[in-house]
C-alpha cells in the first residue's frame, strides 16, 4: 500500500529516487494537511508540484460534477471532505511525482478499471501535456466520466472506452502503445500486471496502485511477472493524511515484449492468476 511515512524499498538496483520524492520523507504530505476538507489546506508542495489557478477550479469541478452524477449512477462513496482531497485527487497523484515535475511532457496513458474517473481525471488535470484513455466495462459510469471530462475542457485530451480489459489489450490501437499503465483497486496485483503490461511501449511503466502488501503479495506477483517478460522496478510506500491509511506503489517495466497470448480471454486473468500452479 501506499504509505506517506515514508519508507522506500527498492527492489532492484539502479533506481534513482527522483528529488521530488525524497523531499517527502521529512515527514511526508500528512504535517501539511490541517484537515483535509478543502483545497487550500493541502501541503502541494510536498508533491513537489502546485495545481496553477485553472487546475485547482478544475479540480473544485470535479468534485461537484461527482456529487452530482453520484446522485444518479453510483460511482463512488468517496466524494467529500477529505475522502475527496485526500482518498482520491491525493492518491491518484503521489505515484506521478516525478512526471509532475514536467507536466507538459507529452506521455499516452491509460487508467484500467476508472470506475468514477480516477486516477484517470486527476492524471488529466495535473498533466496537461497527458493524453489519457480511460476503460471501464461498466456503461453508466464511462457515460459519467464521458460528461466530467467534456464538463472540466478535457474532451481533446480524453479518451473513454467500454469495454473489458481484456479485449483493449489485444487491439492494435492500444496494445504495446502507451507510456504508463495505471489501475487503482481493481484486481489482485498478478491479475492487474496481466492488464497492464501488454499495453506498455517498450520503455513504458505499469502503475499499481495498492493498499497493503506483504512479502506474500510480492512473491505472488513475481511469479507472474515472469511470463509477461517484465519486472519490477520499485515499491514505494506512503501513509495517506487524514487518517487515510497505507498506500503502495509498484512500479513495473517491461524487460521484452509481451507474448501475445497476453491477456488472456475475457475473465481468464480472475480465474486463473498468473504465477498459480494452474496456468
Amino acid at each position: 500500500e501506499y504509505g506517506f511515512g515514508y519508507t522506500e524499498m527498492l527492489l532492484t538496483v539502479n533506481h534513482e529516487i527522483a528529488p521530488a520524492e525524497m523531499a517527502l520523507g521529512a515527514g511526508g504530505l500528512g504535517e501539511g494537511c490541517v484537515d483535509c476538507h478543502e483545497p487550500g489546506v493541502l501541503d502541494w508542495d510536498a508533491l513537489g508540484w502546485t495545481p496553477a489557478p485553472r487546475q485547482l477550479e478544475q479540480f473544485v469541478t470535479l468534485q461537484e460534477e461527482l456529487l452530482s452524477w453520484n446522485q444518479r449512477v453510483n460511482l463512488t462513496r468517496l466524494v467529500e471532505g477529505a475522502d475527496f482531497w485526500v482518498a482520491q485527487v491525493l492518491d491518484s497523484l503521489w505515484p506521478l511525482l516525478n512526471e509532475l515535475q514536467a507536466p507538459q511532457t507529452p506521455l499516452r496513458c491509460i487508467d484500467v478499471g476508472t470506475g468514477g474517473g480516477f486516477p484517470g481525471l486527476a492524471v488529466a488535470i495535473a498533466l496537461p501535456g497527458a493524453q489519457l484513455t480511460l476503460v471501464d466495462s461498466v456503461g453508466r459510469k464511462t457515460a459519467a466520466v464521458i460528461a466530467m471530462a467534456d464538463s472540466l475542457g478535457l474532451a481533446d485530451r480524453v479518451q473513454v472506452r467500454t469495454e473489458r480489459i481484456e479485449r483493449t489489450g489485444q487491439d492494435p490501437a492500444c496494445r504495446g502503445c502507451f507510456d504508463r499503465a495505471m489501475a487503482r483497486a481493481v484486481a489482485s496485483a498478478p491479475v492487474v500486471a496481466e492488464y497492464l503490461v501488454p499495453l506498455l511501449q517498450k520503455d513504458g511503466e505499469a502503475l499499481l496502485y495498492r493498499g497493503r502488501w506483504t512479502e506474500a503479495d510480492a512473491h505472488h506477483l513475481g511469479n507472474a511477472l515472469q511470463p509477461l517478460n517484465a519486472s519490477l522496478l520499485a515499491c514505494q510506500q506512503r501513509d495517506l493524511p487524514a487518517d487515510k491509511g497505507p498506500r503502495h506503489l509498484l512500479r513495473l517495466r517491461p524487460l521484452a515484449t509481451c507474448p501475445a497470448t497476453y491477456p488472456r480471454a475475457v475473465g481468464m486473468p480472475a480465474k486463473l492468476p498468473l504465477g498459480t500452479s494452474a496456468d
